[in-house]
């Protein structure tokens, strides 16, 4: 059975949440049953797949969050978080 594609909320609100320096605060929830970004309070909500061993966690929030921004994921960069939900990512 082929995966259900995720669902992105639209690029300008994304933006929107950012501060003037680029870094998005957003909140990671690892081994969820379906991938998809939402906008709740007041940060991004990324649901990933993968489980949270090794980093393949925050691998999969930095390559969801670079596909719905149309950014190639090597723009993206995680400044805090790596060993929690609640993370802060940078981009270009």
């Amino acid at each position: 059975m082929a995966r259900p594609k995720a669902d992105f909320p639209p690029v300008a609100e994304i933006l929107a949440l950012a501060d003037g320096e680029g870094r998005l605060a957003l909140r990671a929830t690892p081994g969820a049953r379906c991938e998809g970004i939402a906008i709740g309070q007041g940060k991004l909500l990324v649901k990933v797949r993968a489980k949270p061993q090794d980093g393949a966690a925050n691998d999969a929030v930095l390559r969801l969050l670079a596909q719905a921004l149309d950014l190639p994921v090597s723009r993206l960069r995680l400044l805090r978080g790596a060993t929690s939900r609640e993370k802060l990512v940078q981009f270009d």
